[in-house]
């Protein structure tokens, strides 16, 4: 995936809720409410940014999935509750209620596509945790879908060719979003750790699960997921928490255990960190 330059920000304010674009920026949006083969897929807008600072945006409790794909120049993104840059080439992807926050730098262009999805609590979502956090992609090709579909509501807004072009977006996002797209140790090692999820996982367990020395099992994470084994890991363990907190009574405490924290603090710093709220919190929201 290349060098990727990413910075932890523990002491940071709070996130808040920002829509800014300033005063350079130019954008095209395409809303569900306007073009209804768009809710057909259960994305509730789509669009084309040319962001530019002192572009914002943050979303702290996103009801469906979100995707980016960096075609030009580049930004910063929080993925995996880190601040990321993210490239030409790049696609990145969180599922719902997740936090989305990203920004423009100071003097550099920023083109990317993107998809928001309106996803009820009850469907399957196209990004999950077990999702690439990351991918390399083909901009060239995505990004002529996008003006295809772009070019057709500008002119004619044929029903049919609409449907096309909006199929075929929803093609390369299911792609981007489809976990263990090439490796299958990957995908038969994870599937096993989200019905074991409790148990004390370490790089050593998971590399020696999937028959890979721990050096290779990181580079294959990095190549094929977009973060270390340990961030995965948490990504697993924070949802399967979500779904108990919605779901269940249980303590704080006892989800903890049943997701593999043996200690309370630990869990509450790593559902921050992941979903952007401490776990009293989220329950409240759901």
């Amino acid at each position: 995936m290349g060098a990727t330059n990413q910075t932890t920000m523990p002491d940071a304010p709070p996130l808040r809720e920002t829509t800014i674009d300033g005063p350079k920026t130019t954008r095209w949006v395409l809303e569900a409410s306007d073009c209804k083969p768009l809710a057909v897929q259960r994305i509730a807008r789509l669009g084309i940014d040319n962001a530019v600072a002192p572009y914002e945006r943050v979303r702290l409790h996103p009801h469906g999935s979100f995707l980016m794909i960096c075609v030009e120049g580049s930004g910063r993104v929080l993925l995996d509750g880190r601040w990321q840059t993210i490239g030409k080439g790049t696609a990145c992807m969180a599922p719902p209620r997740v936090p989305n926050a990203f920004h423009a730098l100071p003097g550099k262009a920023w083109r990317f596509l993107w998809l928001r999805y309106e996803e009820p609590a009850f469907v399957t979502p196209l990004v999950s945790a077990s999702s690439p956090v990351k991918v390399k992609v083909d901009v060239d090709q995505l990004l002529h879908v996008w003006e295809g579909l772009r070019a057709e509501w500008e002119t004619t807004r044929d029903a049919k060719a609409l449907h096309h072009w909006i199929e075929l977006i929803q093609h390369h996002a299911r792609r981007l979003a489809e976990p263990w797209r090439r490796d299958e140790r990957l995908r038969k090692l994870w599937a096993k750790v989200e019905q074991r999820i409790a148990e004390d996982w370490s790089v050593a367990t998971l590399a020696h699960e999937a028959h890979v020395s721990e050096e290779h099992f990181r580079r294959l994470c990095w190549k094929e997921l977009g973060r270390s084994p340990i961030a995965h890991l948490t990504s697993l363990r924070v949802q399967a928490a979500q779904h108990l907190l919605a779901s269940t009574n249980d303590k704080q405490e006892t989800i903890a255990k049943l997701v593999g924290y043996q200690s309370p603090i630990a869990f509450s710093r790593a559902f921050k960190r992941w979903a952007g709220c401490f776990p009293s919190e989220y329950r409240a929201r759901v």
